[in-house]
């Protein structure tokens, strides 16, 4: 069995998980569900230590994960911002249930 959530998209929950990262990269906060949020929290603060190397490997790595204008901003403006920072570049703020179908909902920040 593969690690990690399974959500009911049918073979798609790749691609779930890198419109997920690449709208939080471009946003910087993005509301979803909890189960959502803490799946990607992970894989956000690796590709973020991943972009701090800016080497050839990690540019080719970020190319086959997120979309080009949020790898762009990953370089341009994220990286120089988290240059410093060791870790923790993501916050989890749970909210209220959704209305139409009671799911747990949450924002995902990236920390300023």
């Amino acid at each position: 069995m593969k690690k990690g959530r399974h959500f009911s998209h049918k073979g798609s929950d790749k691609a779930l998980r890198r419109n997920l990262i690449s709208s939080l990269f471009l946003e910087e906060r993005i509301k979803t569900t909890l189960a959502r949020a803490k799946d990607i929290a992970p894989l956000t603060e690796r590709l973020i230590t991943k972009a701090k190397k800016d080497n050839l490997a990690s540019v080719r790595f970020l190319q086959g994960v997120i979309s080009e204008s949020a790898r762009e901003k990953l370089r341009k403006e994220l990286r120089p911002r988290y240059e410093k920072r060791t870790g923790g570049y993501t916050r989890i703020i749970k909210l209220g249930p959704r209305s139409s179908d009671g799911a747990k909902m949450a924002f995902i920040e990236l920390v300023k």
